[in-house]
């Protein structure tokens, strides 16, 4: 039985869900590893191209929109078919990618230097992380595995909660804030964000052990990536709380 996944993307049922068939290539966590660069890949042309708009003075905004919302509608086809993920999740990465370089971009236009430091801290948590469940100094136990995904659900409740009360004026205390509260507050969802990459490891590890389909590589790494793009905006509105106090 594969484990509970924070990641909203992959969940226990994923692999088990999808059909196998004698003689069919099988999901490796090799192939997962090359499928996830090659996303990144793309995600940073997309995220570039955004950025070389903006600072050549062409508004963006409309990319921002227009990624996030591509991502959302292509991340729920992707979730309930990933059969589709090897056509699909290069379009999705690319749609991130414009979304992440047009936010990115307007951090940057306030806070120099600052997208810099979310990327290297970023890749530096994901490669810790990779090498503590490498050597199993973090374990992906069945109460690591509740916790982080309780927590998980609980952040994206609030994150729910703030945008409908948005929509008639109404915040959600600290969430945005750059109080102690605030800066505590984002501190504890990087954190989780970061967690969230060791149920990812766990389940890919898991989901090649099960002979998974040779497409759902390109699911592992779709899912992965989810995890990466939370845990790097996370990671910026972080620092831009923390610049806005100087």
């Amino acid at each position: 039985m594969i484990g509970r996944s924070g990641n909203p993307t992959l969940n226990e049922k994923t692999f088990e869900r999808e059909e196998r068939y004698s003689g069919q290539e099988r999901m490796s966590i090799n192939g997962t590893v090359n499928k996830t660069f090659i996303t990144l890949t793309i995600l940073l042309a997309g995220a570039f191209s955004a950025w070389s708009m903006y600072f050549n003075g062409q508004d963006v905004s409309a990319y921002a929109i227009g990624g996030a919302l591509t991502g959302f509608v292509l991340a729920l086809i992707i979730s309930f078919k990933p059969a589709a993920a090897p056509y699909l999740v290069p379009v999705y990465a690319l749609a991130e990618g414009l979304f992440l370089g047009a936010i990115s971009a307007s951090y940057e236009g306030l806070y120099y230097g600052i997208t810099l430091q979310a990327a290297l801290l970023t890749l530096s948590i994901f490669v810790a992380l990779l090498l503590a469940y490498k050597t199993r100094i973090i374990r992906a136990t069945e109460k690591f595995k509740l916790g982080v995904f309780a927590a998980t659900a609980g952040i994206a409740i609030v994150y729910l909660l703030s945008f409908v009360l948005g929509l008639f004026g109404v915040t959600v205390p600290y969430l945005h804030s750059n109080s102690l509260i605030g800066i505590g507050i984002s501190v504890i969802i990087v954190i989780v964000a970061a967690l969230n990459l060791v149920l990812d490891f766990d389940f890919i590890e898991h989901g090649a052990q099960q002979g998974a389909p040779k497409y759902m590589e390109w699911y592992g790494a779709f899912g992965l990536m989810v995890t990466l793009v939370w845990l790097y905006v996370e990671i910026l509105r972080l620092l831009s709380k923390l610049r806005s106090r100087n």
